[in-house]
């Protein structure tokens, strides 16, 4: 039975305590941790447990691993204490705020044999599986323009530590959209060049950007696009994926748990939409929980591992650089 602690309690109690119940003859939380006692009370009873704390070093004796759920200037400093107690770790996005940061985990990672791996939730949402099965499949020809949006409101109270490039890493890009170029480079192959577009009008309460464009060259010379903001007051689109193939349109409906194809009416007898798989909504984030223990027990690297997740924040600073300098990124050679 392996033991694991949750440190944090921002919205993370529910999704896994979904994941514990199908993981429970395999592993249980036998301590929650964060600063605010009540907190991690109310989340600990809704994941059977009984023991909390408010500093992880109480509670490091009885874990094997650990879901760090905190602010991203923690990640290094919480991170590195339990790799080098040889605890294996899944770590909220982003790895950390820096390079030498990143480096450092994956480095501490390798160094004990321990399974570290980023929660990129997206990779493990059943949509975007099947999604990347057809497009790795070419089922529907060659991809030549994948376009993710995520449109959403997230404002937290007055001097939160997510208004504030120093606590949260840049903006909303580094933040949230780092899942999402996470996916393109996935399903894209090696990035070219690229351009970021980020601004706070909207999102005033933003220290950095609070809406992000970013634009990617591939190496194949096909293109990705995103767009991200924090400041919207009403959506259509919500989460939404459209891979543009040589022989049809995938439509990724992440928020409905919808993936539809679009081709020619005139050409196809199906008609222009034809459903290809539903599943629940939701985030689905209970499924990354699980391929993390599966990772513990078959020592397996995690398909979000370190060095995967250092070369898409490499790309993210290298847009932030390039967009400080008016010019387009150079984006060769990120990868560990």
């Amino acid at each position: 039975m392996l033991n694991i602690v949750l440190i944090g309690c921002g919205g993370m109690g529910n999704a896994h305590r979904q994941a514990l119940h199908l993981l429970k003859d395999r592993a249980r939380v036998v301590a929650v941790i964060d600063r605010d006692l009540d907190r991690a009370r109310k989340v600990a009873e809704t994941l059977g447990c009984d023991r909390t704390a408010c500093d992880y070093h109480e509670v490091m004796e009885t874990t094997d691993a650990a879901i760090v759920a905190v602010p991203h200037h923690l990640h290094h400093p919480i991170g590195m204490d339990l790799l080098r107690a040889g605890k294996h770790v899944l770590m909220e996005k982003p790895m950390a705020n820096t390079e030498a940061q990143c480096l450092d985990l994956i480095h501490e990672a390798d160094m004990r044999e321990a399974t570290f791996m980023v929660a990129y939730c997206m990779r493990f949402h059943p949509v975007v599986v099947q999604m990347e099965q057809l497009i790795k499949r070419q089922s529907y020809g060659d991809v030549f323009q994948l376009s993710i949006w995520t449109e959403q409101h997230t404002q937290r109270e007055p001097g939160s530590w997510m208004h504030r490039k120093d606590t949260l890493g840049g903006g909303q890009l580094f933040s949230h959209g780092c899942h999402y170029i996470d996916i393109l480079l996935h399903w894209m192959g090696e990035p070219v060049e690229g351009t970021h577009i980020g601004s706070n009008f909207g999102t005033p309460w933003m220290e950095g950007e609070g809406t992000s464009n970013v634009s990617i060259k591939f190496g194949n010379g096909a293109l990705g696009y995103h767009f991200g903001t924090w400041g919207a007051q009403g959506t259509r689109l919500k989460y939404s994926f459209h891979a543009h193939c040589t022989g049809g349109m995938l439509e990724g409906q992440i928020s409905q748990g919808r993936l539809i194809l679009h081709r020619n009416a005139a050409k196809e007898a199906t008609g222009r939409e034809q459903l290809l798989f539903e599943a629940e909504p939701g985030k689905h984030v209970h499924n990354e929980l699980i391929h993390f223990v599966e990772c513990i027990e078959n020592r397996t690297r995690p398909i979000t591992d370190g060095r995967h997740s250092l070369q898409s924040l490499r790309v993210i600073w290298k847009l932030y650089e390039a967009e400080q300098h008016g010019v387009v990124a150079d984006l060769r050679g990120l990868g560990l």
